[in-house]
Protein backbone atom coordinates (compact mmCIF):
# COMPACT_ATOMS: atom_id res chain seq x y z
CA UNK A 1 0.00 0.00 0.00
CA UNK A 2 1.17 3.26 -0.72
CA UNK A 3 1.16 6.03 2.49
CA UNK A 4 1.17 9.73 2.24
CA UNK A 5 4.18 11.20 4.57
CA UNK A 6 4.99 15.23 3.53
CA UNK A 7 8.54 16.82 4.40
CA UNK A 8 6.31 19.91 4.23
CA UNK A 9 3.04 20.65 6.80
CA UNK A 10 -0.18 20.15 5.80
CA UNK A 11 -1.92 22.97 5.20
CA UNK A 12 -3.81 24.98 2.79
CA UNK A 13 -1.77 26.10 0.11
CA UNK A 14 0.20 23.15 -0.28
CA UNK A 15 -0.33 20.60 -3.19
CA UNK A 16 -1.54 17.41 -0.50
CA UNK A 17 -3.64 20.21 1.07
CA UNK A 18 -4.62 19.48 4.90
CA UNK A 19 -6.38 15.72 4.61
CA UNK A 20 -4.45 14.20 1.74
CA UNK A 21 -6.85 11.01 2.31
CA UNK A 22 -10.00 12.79 2.01
CA UNK A 23 -11.68 13.66 -1.04
CA UNK A 24 -11.91 17.50 -0.99
CA UNK A 25 -15.55 18.92 -1.72
CA UNK A 26 -16.28 22.17 -3.56
CA UNK A 27 -17.91 23.60 -0.71
CA UNK A 28 -14.24 22.51 1.86
CA UNK A 29 -11.86 24.03 -1.30
CA UNK A 30 -13.78 27.42 -1.20
CA UNK A 31 -13.75 27.77 1.79
CA UNK A 32 -10.15 27.71 1.79
CA UNK A 33 -9.66 30.47 -0.61
CA UNK A 34 -9.90 28.25 -3.60
CA UNK A 35 -11.75 29.29 -7.02
CA UNK A 36 -11.18 32.80 -5.76
CA UNK A 37 -8.09 35.56 -5.67
CA UNK A 38 -5.36 36.47 -8.11
CA UNK A 39 -7.29 39.46 -9.81
CA UNK A 40 -6.82 39.78 -13.88
CA UNK A 41 -5.28 36.59 -15.88
CA UNK A 42 -2.32 38.42 -16.79
CA UNK A 43 -2.01 39.47 -13.22
CA UNK A 44 -1.54 35.83 -12.50
CA UNK A 45 0.53 35.31 -15.00
CA UNK A 46 3.16 37.95 -14.28
CA UNK A 47 2.77 35.45 -10.55
CA UNK A 48 3.50 32.64 -12.66
CA UNK A 49 6.34 33.90 -13.68
CA UNK A 50 8.03 35.59 -11.13
CA UNK A 51 7.55 32.19 -9.10
CA UNK A 52 9.86 30.82 -11.93
CA UNK A 53 6.98 28.04 -12.12
CA UNK A 54 7.90 24.94 -14.14
CA UNK A 55 5.95 21.63 -15.41
CA UNK A 56 5.63 18.66 -13.27
CA UNK A 57 4.99 16.66 -15.95
CA UNK A 58 8.55 15.63 -16.91
CA UNK A 59 10.09 18.51 -18.87
CA UNK A 60 10.51 21.18 -16.49
CA UNK A 61 9.93 23.62 -18.86
CA UNK A 62 8.71 26.88 -17.50
CA UNK A 63 5.05 27.33 -17.25
CA UNK A 64 4.63 31.03 -18.04
CA UNK A 65 6.53 30.77 -21.67
CA UNK A 66 4.17 28.33 -22.22
CA UNK A 67 1.17 29.78 -21.58
CA UNK A 68 2.18 32.81 -23.25
CA UNK A 69 3.15 30.76 -26.50
CA UNK A 70 -0.56 29.41 -26.60
CA UNK A 71 -2.20 32.54 -25.56
CA UNK A 72 -0.02 34.13 -28.85
CA UNK A 73 -0.80 31.57 -31.46
CA UNK A 74 -3.41 33.73 -33.26
CA UNK A 75 -6.25 31.67 -32.76
CA UNK A 76 -8.90 30.96 -30.05
CA UNK A 77 -6.52 27.92 -28.04
CA UNK A 78 -7.85 24.81 -25.88
CA UNK A 79 -6.36 23.99 -22.84
CA UNK A 80 -6.02 20.46 -21.39
CA UNK A 81 -5.04 18.46 -17.80
CA UNK A 82 -2.73 15.77 -18.84
CA UNK A 83 -4.00 13.37 -16.15
CA UNK A 84 -2.45 10.16 -17.93
CA UNK A 85 0.18 8.87 -15.54
CA UNK A 86 2.46 6.20 -18.12
CA UNK A 87 5.09 5.81 -15.74
CA UNK A 88 4.09 2.70 -13.67
CA UNK A 89 6.00 4.43 -10.55
CA UNK A 90 4.55 7.51 -10.40
CA UNK A 91 0.77 8.21 -8.88
CA UNK A 92 0.57 11.81 -7.42
CA UNK A 93 -1.34 12.90 -11.08
CA UNK A 94 -3.96 10.50 -10.17
CA UNK A 95 -4.18 11.11 -6.73
CA UNK A 96 -4.75 14.96 -7.57
CA UNK A 97 -7.59 13.88 -9.33
CA UNK A 98 -9.02 11.62 -7.10
CA UNK A 99 -8.40 13.31 -3.63
CA UNK A 100 -8.21 17.40 -4.98
CA UNK A 101 -10.38 17.58 -8.39
CA UNK A 102 -11.12 20.95 -7.84
CA UNK A 103 -8.20 22.17 -7.33
CA UNK A 104 -7.08 20.94 -10.95
CA UNK A 105 -10.21 22.15 -12.24
CA UNK A 106 -9.68 25.46 -10.57
CA UNK A 107 -5.77 25.79 -12.05
CA UNK A 108 -6.98 24.81 -15.55
CA UNK A 109 -9.88 27.21 -15.63
CA UNK A 110 -7.35 29.87 -14.70
CA UNK A 111 -5.25 28.46 -17.51
CA UNK A 112 -8.11 28.82 -20.13
CA UNK A 113 -8.62 32.71 -18.93
CA UNK A 114 -4.78 33.10 -19.27
CA UNK A 115 -4.36 31.61 -23.12
CA UNK A 116 -8.33 33.03 -23.77
CA UNK A 117 -9.52 29.48 -24.31
CA UNK A 118 -13.22 28.79 -24.88
CA UNK A 119 -12.53 24.72 -24.53
CA UNK A 120 -11.13 22.82 -22.01
CA UNK A 121 -10.73 18.85 -21.55
CA UNK A 122 -9.40 16.87 -18.39
CA UNK A 123 -7.68 13.61 -19.90
CA UNK A 124 -6.93 10.73 -17.59
CA UNK A 125 -7.36 6.82 -17.85
CA UNK A 126 -7.73 5.98 -13.90
CA UNK A 127 -11.94 5.28 -14.31
CA UNK A 128 -12.07 6.65 -10.54
CA UNK A 129 -10.10 9.69 -10.64
CA UNK A 130 -12.80 10.62 -14.04
CA UNK A 131 -15.74 9.83 -11.69
CA UNK A 132 -14.10 12.20 -9.53
CA UNK A 133 -13.24 15.30 -11.66
CA UNK A 134 -17.29 14.66 -13.71
CA UNK A 135 -19.22 14.69 -9.87
CA UNK A 136 -16.43 18.14 -9.19
CA UNK A 137 -17.60 20.00 -12.59
CA UNK A 138 -21.24 18.68 -11.61
CA UNK A 139 -21.11 20.17 -8.57
CA UNK A 140 -19.13 23.17 -9.23
CA UNK A 141 -19.10 23.60 -13.01
CA UNK A 142 -16.11 25.49 -14.17
CA UNK A 143 -16.45 28.72 -15.84
CA UNK A 144 -14.98 27.33 -19.27
CA UNK A 145 -16.78 24.81 -20.49
CA UNK A 146 -14.70 21.67 -19.39
CA UNK A 147 -14.70 17.89 -20.79
CA UNK A 148 -13.69 14.51 -19.36
CA UNK A 149 -11.67 12.10 -21.76
CA UNK A 150 -10.91 8.78 -20.52
CA UNK A 151 -8.51 6.86 -22.61
CA UNK A 152 -6.38 3.21 -22.29
CA UNK A 153 -3.83 3.34 -19.67
CA UNK A 154 -0.51 2.93 -21.63
CA UNK A 155 3.20 4.36 -20.99
CA UNK A 156 2.90 6.57 -24.67
CA UNK A 157 -0.92 7.75 -24.04
CA UNK A 158 0.23 10.65 -22.40
CA UNK A 159 2.94 11.92 -24.55
CA UNK A 160 1.39 14.96 -25.98
CA UNK A 161 0.63 14.24 -29.47
CA UNK A 162 -0.76 11.34 -28.25
CA UNK A 163 -3.60 13.51 -26.23
CA UNK A 164 -4.29 15.71 -29.07
CA UNK A 165 -5.14 12.08 -31.65
CA UNK A 166 -7.56 11.08 -28.60
CA UNK A 167 -9.20 13.58 -28.10
CA UNK A 168 -9.74 14.22 -31.61
CA UNK A 169 -11.05 11.01 -32.33
CA UNK A 170 -8.05 8.93 -33.08
CA UNK A 171 -6.33 6.48 -30.74
CA UNK A 172 -3.80 7.54 -28.08
CA UNK A 173 -0.91 7.13 -30.15
CA UNK A 174 2.03 9.49 -30.93
CA UNK A 175 2.47 11.53 -34.53
CA UNK A 176 5.26 12.63 -35.80
CA UNK A 177 6.12 16.59 -35.02
CA UNK A 178 6.15 19.50 -35.77
CA UNK A 179 3.72 20.58 -35.77
CA UNK A 180 3.50 20.40 -32.10
CA UNK A 181 0.23 20.88 -30.12
CA UNK A 182 0.77 24.52 -28.73
CA UNK A 183 1.20 25.56 -33.14
CA UNK A 184 -1.87 23.06 -34.11
CA UNK A 185 -3.81 20.58 -31.63
CA UNK A 186 -6.54 19.95 -30.65
CA UNK A 187 -9.39 20.76 -33.30
CA UNK A 188 -6.67 22.05 -34.59
CA UNK A 189 -6.54 24.79 -32.30
CA UNK A 190 -3.12 25.65 -30.34
CA UNK A 191 -3.58 24.01 -27.57
CA UNK A 192 -1.81 23.81 -24.03
CA UNK A 193 -1.47 20.50 -22.65
CA UNK A 194 -0.40 20.85 -19.29
CA UNK A 195 0.15 18.28 -16.53
CA UNK A 196 -2.34 18.39 -13.42
CA UNK A 197 0.02 18.74 -10.86
CA UNK A 198 1.13 22.13 -12.75
CA UNK A 199 -2.54 23.25 -12.97
CA UNK A 200 -3.08 22.07 -9.19
CA UNK A 201 -0.18 24.97 -8.63
CA UNK A 202 -1.39 27.57 -10.69
CA UNK A 203 -4.33 27.44 -8.71
CA UNK A 204 -2.72 27.71 -5.46
CA UNK A 205 -0.89 31.11 -6.70
CA UNK A 206 -3.76 32.42 -7.86
CA UNK A 207 -5.41 32.15 -4.04
CA UNK A 208 -2.37 32.75 -2.43
CA UNK A 209 -0.08 34.78 -4.89
CA UNK A 210 2.03 35.91 -1.54
CA UNK A 211 3.32 32.45 -1.41
CA UNK A 212 4.02 32.03 -4.62
CA UNK A 213 7.67 31.23 -4.18
CA UNK A 214 7.00 28.68 -2.10
CA UNK A 215 4.80 27.02 -3.53
CA UNK A 216 6.86 26.97 -7.41
CA UNK A 217 9.37 25.57 -5.03
CA UNK A 218 8.25 22.37 -3.97
CA UNK A 219 6.77 19.04 -5.82
CA UNK A 220 5.29 16.16 -4.92
CA UNK A 221 6.88 12.67 -5.08
CA UNK A 222 6.53 9.24 -5.93
CA UNK A 223 8.89 7.61 -3.33
CA UNK A 224 8.85 3.82 -3.52
CA UNK A 225 11.95 0.72 -2.70
CA UNK A 226 12.97 -2.90 -3.99
CA UNK A 227 11.48 -3.53 -0.50
CA UNK A 228 8.21 -2.68 -1.16
CA UNK A 229 7.47 0.73 0.37
CA UNK A 230 6.22 3.47 -1.51
CA UNK A 231 5.05 7.14 -0.05
CA UNK A 232 3.52 9.97 -1.97
CA UNK A 233 5.37 12.85 -0.69
CA UNK A 234 5.58 16.90 -0.74
CA UNK A 235 9.03 17.88 -0.62
CA UNK A 236 10.71 21.30 -1.11
CA UNK A 237 13.02 21.59 -4.02
CA UNK A 238 17.02 21.38 -2.47
CA UNK A 239 16.18 18.29 -0.53
CA UNK A 240 18.70 15.80 -0.72
CA UNK A 241 18.02 12.09 -2.68
CA UNK A 242 19.64 10.73 0.70
CA UNK A 243 16.91 12.59 2.87
CA UNK A 244 14.25 11.38 0.40
CA UNK A 245 15.48 7.60 0.63
CA UNK A 246 15.52 7.55 4.75
CA UNK A 247 11.95 9.01 4.67
CA UNK A 248 11.18 6.39 2.79
CA UNK A 249 12.61 3.90 4.63
CA UNK A 250 15.44 2.87 2.23
CA UNK A 251 18.17 3.80 4.73
CA UNK A 252 21.44 1.81 3.33
CA UNK A 253 20.10 3.00 -0.31
CA UNK A 254 22.82 1.88 -2.95
CA UNK A 255 21.39 3.60 -5.74
CA UNK A 256 18.35 4.99 -7.63
CA UNK A 257 16.01 4.48 -10.39
CA UNK A 258 15.18 8.20 -11.17
CA UNK A 259 12.52 9.89 -12.68
CA UNK A 260 10.21 6.98 -13.22
CA UNK A 261 11.90 5.46 -16.56
CA UNK A 262 13.26 8.46 -18.22
CA UNK A 263 16.12 9.86 -15.71
CA UNK A 264 18.11 6.24 -15.36
CA UNK A 265 20.20 4.92 -12.83
CA UNK A 266 22.46 7.11 -9.90
CA UNK A 267 24.86 5.27 -8.19
CA UNK A 268 25.24 5.31 -4.03
CA UNK A 269 27.77 8.37 -4.44
CA UNK A 270 24.92 9.93 -6.11
CA UNK A 271 22.42 10.09 -3.27
CA UNK A 272 23.87 13.33 -1.92
CA UNK A 273 22.34 15.21 -4.79
CA UNK A 274 19.38 17.58 -4.22
CA UNK A 275 16.10 18.17 -5.92
CA UNK A 276 17.50 20.86 -8.26
CA UNK A 277 17.34 20.34 -12.44
CA UNK A 278 20.41 21.79 -13.03
CA UNK A 279 21.94 20.04 -10.63
CA UNK A 280 20.23 16.56 -11.53
CA UNK A 281 21.28 16.99 -15.15
CA UNK A 282 25.00 17.61 -14.60
CA UNK A 283 24.94 14.41 -13.22
CA UNK A 284 23.39 13.20 -16.13
CA UNK A 285 19.63 12.11 -14.54
CA UNK A 286 16.78 14.22 -14.05
CA UNK A 287 13.87 14.03 -11.93
CA UNK A 288 11.29 13.86 -14.49
CA UNK A 289 7.75 13.15 -13.10
CA UNK A 290 8.80 13.13 -9.67
CA UNK A 291 9.36 9.17 -9.23
CA UNK A 292 12.64 7.77 -7.56
CA UNK A 293 12.86 4.47 -6.52
CA UNK A 294 15.36 3.34 -4.41
CA UNK A 295 17.66 0.23 -4.47
CA UNK A 296 18.28 -1.29 -1.02
CA UNK A 297 21.49 -3.51 0.12
CA UNK A 298 20.22 -6.71 -1.88
CA UNK A 299 18.79 -4.82 -5.08
CA UNK A 300 20.76 -5.63 -7.89
CA UNK A 301 20.58 -2.19 -10.51
CA UNK A 302 21.10 -4.82 -13.62
CA UNK A 303 17.55 -6.56 -12.54
CA UNK A 304 16.18 -3.24 -12.09
CA UNK A 305 17.06 -1.68 -15.38
CA UNK A 306 15.67 -4.76 -16.83
CA UNK A 307 12.55 -4.37 -15.45
CA UNK A 308 12.66 -0.97 -16.67
CA UNK A 309 13.08 -1.77 -20.15
CA UNK A 310 10.71 -4.73 -19.85
CA UNK A 311 7.98 -2.21 -18.94
CA UNK A 312 8.99 -0.12 -21.87
CA UNK A 313 9.45 -3.51 -24.37
CA UNK A 314 5.50 -4.06 -23.18
CA UNK A 315 4.37 -1.11 -23.58
CA UNK A 316 5.67 0.28 -27.67
CA UNK A 317 2.94 1.93 -29.52
CA UNK A 318 4.27 -0.55 -31.94
CA UNK A 319 4.13 2.47 -34.71
CA UNK A 320 8.22 2.83 -35.17
CA UNK A 321 10.32 -0.32 -36.69
CA UNK A 322 13.37 0.78 -34.90
CA UNK A 323 11.23 1.24 -31.32
CA UNK A 324 10.03 -2.41 -31.64
CA UNK A 325 13.44 -3.53 -32.85
CA UNK A 326 15.56 -1.41 -30.29
CA UNK A 327 13.14 -1.99 -26.79
CA UNK A 328 13.53 -5.82 -27.67
CA UNK A 329 16.69 -6.09 -27.89
CA UNK A 330 18.26 -4.18 -24.80
CA UNK A 331 15.65 -5.85 -22.88
CA UNK A 332 16.60 -9.60 -24.59
CA UNK A 333 20.55 -8.22 -23.40
CA UNK A 334 19.77 -7.59 -20.22
CA UNK A 335 17.57 -10.24 -19.45
CA UNK A 336 20.44 -12.46 -20.33
CA UNK A 337 22.86 -10.77 -17.81
CA UNK A 338 20.62 -11.26 -15.00
CA UNK A 339 20.52 -14.96 -16.54
CA UNK A 340 24.03 -15.26 -16.64
CA UNK A 341 23.75 -16.08 -20.03
CA UNK A 342 24.54 -12.92 -22.33
CA UNK A 343 27.09 -12.85 -24.91
CA UNK A 344 30.54 -11.52 -24.59
CA UNK A 345 29.96 -8.67 -26.44
CA UNK A 346 26.62 -7.86 -24.47
CA UNK A 347 28.52 -5.07 -22.50
CA UNK A 348 29.54 -3.17 -26.62
CA UNK A 349 25.86 -3.91 -27.99
CA UNK A 350 24.26 -2.20 -25.44
CA UNK A 351 27.10 1.12 -25.25
CA UNK A 352 25.80 1.46 -29.10
CA UNK A 353 22.39 0.91 -28.50
CA UNK A 354 21.92 3.26 -25.97
CA UNK A 355 24.45 6.13 -27.75
CA UNK A 356 22.92 5.53 -31.72
CA UNK A 357 19.07 4.94 -30.54
CA UNK A 358 17.71 7.94 -28.68
CA UNK A 359 15.73 10.25 -31.18
CA UNK A 360 14.75 8.19 -33.42
CA UNK A 361 11.21 7.01 -32.06
CA UNK A 362 8.19 9.64 -32.13
CA UNK A 363 7.96 9.55 -28.39
CA UNK A 364 10.45 9.56 -25.39
CA UNK A 365 9.41 5.75 -25.00
CA UNK A 366 13.17 4.66 -27.13
CA UNK A 367 15.33 7.15 -25.36
CA UNK A 368 14.03 5.64 -21.76
CA UNK A 369 15.12 2.57 -22.77
CA UNK A 370 18.18 3.69 -24.59
CA UNK A 371 19.02 5.91 -21.34
CA UNK A 372 18.19 3.22 -18.77
CA UNK A 373 21.18 0.89 -20.46
CA UNK A 374 23.16 3.57 -20.70
CA UNK A 375 23.01 5.01 -16.89
CA UNK A 376 23.64 1.22 -15.89
CA UNK A 377 26.60 0.70 -18.18
CA UNK A 378 28.07 4.41 -17.00
CA UNK A 379 27.38 4.21 -13.21
CA UNK A 380 27.81 0.43 -12.53
CA UNK A 381 30.39 -0.94 -15.28
CA UNK A 382 31.92 -3.68 -13.14
CA UNK A 383 28.93 -4.79 -12.13
CA UNK A 384 27.73 -5.44 -15.84
CA UNK A 385 30.82 -7.04 -16.61
CA UNK A 386 30.59 -9.56 -13.43
CA UNK A 387 26.97 -10.51 -15.23
CA UNK A 388 28.46 -11.65 -18.26
CA UNK A 389 29.05 -15.67 -18.03
CA UNK A 390 27.55 -15.78 -13.94
CA UNK A 391 24.56 -16.06 -12.36
CA UNK A 392 23.84 -12.91 -9.99
CA UNK A 393 22.57 -14.36 -6.53
CA UNK A 394 20.75 -10.83 -6.53
CA UNK A 395 18.80 -11.05 -9.84
CA UNK A 396 18.13 -14.93 -9.46
CA UNK A 397 16.60 -13.98 -6.34
CA UNK A 398 14.07 -11.49 -7.62
CA UNK A 399 14.31 -11.91 -11.70
CA UNK A 400 13.38 -9.36 -13.81
CA UNK A 401 9.18 -8.83 -13.75
CA UNK A 402 8.40 -7.24 -17.09
CA UNK A 403 8.14 -4.05 -14.84
CA UNK A 404 5.67 -5.12 -12.41
CA UNK A 405 7.32 -4.22 -9.46
CA UNK A 406 8.08 -0.94 -10.61
CA UNK A 407 3.92 -0.62 -10.21
CA UNK A 408 3.00 2.05 -7.04
CA UNK A 409 -0.38 1.61 -6.05
CA UNK A 410 -2.76 4.99 -5.43
CA UNK A 411 -3.16 5.94 -1.95
CA UNK A 412 -6.14 5.04 -0.96
CA UNK A 413 -8.92 8.29 -0.76
CA UNK A 414 -12.11 8.01 1.61
CA UNK A 415 -15.26 10.64 0.82
CA UNK A 416 -16.70 9.71 4.27
CA UNK A 417 -17.99 13.19 5.96
CA UNK A 418 -17.39 11.83 9.65
CA UNK A 419 -13.50 11.31 8.79
CA UNK A 420 -13.18 15.35 8.11
CA UNK A 421 -12.99 16.26 11.38
CA UNK A 422 -10.28 14.52 12.26
CA UNK A 423 -6.77 15.61 13.20
CA UNK A 424 -3.73 15.26 10.88
CA UNK A 425 -0.68 13.93 12.10
CA UNK A 426 2.40 16.00 12.09
CA UNK A 427 4.68 16.54 9.08
CA UNK A 428 6.77 13.72 8.72
CA UNK A 429 4.45 11.15 10.03
CA UNK A 430 2.25 8.58 8.09
CA UNK A 431 -1.41 9.15 6.81
CA UNK A 432 -3.13 5.59 6.57
CA UNK A 433 -6.90 5.39 5.70
CA UNK A 434 -8.32 4.13 9.09
CA UNK A 435 -9.94 0.89 6.77
CA UNK A 436 -6.65 -0.41 5.64
CA UNK A 437 -4.44 -2.62 7.98
CA UNK A 438 -0.92 -0.17 9.14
Amino acid sequence: MTVIRSLMPYRAGTALGTLPDIVETGEAYTAAGGYHGAGSPDRLLDHIADAGLRGRGGAAFPVAVKLRTVRDGGARPVVVANGEEGEPGSVKDRWLLRARPHLVLDGLDRAAEITGATRAYVYVSDPYAAARVRQAIAAWPPRTPTEVVETGHTYVAGEETAVVRRINGGPALPTAKPPRPYQRGVGDRPTLISNVETLARIALIATSPERRHEIAGSTLLTLSSSDGGALLSEAPYGTSLRTLATVQGTTRATGALMGGLFGGLIGPESLDLTLDGTELAAAGTALGCGAIRFLGPGSCPVATAADAVGHLRTESARQCGVCVSGTAAIADTLRQLTTGTAAPDAEERLLRWSSGLPGRGACGLLDAAAGAAGSLLRVFPALVRTHLGAVCTDCATAPPSGGHRLVVPVPPVMDHPAQQAQAFPEPGSERVSPSSPR
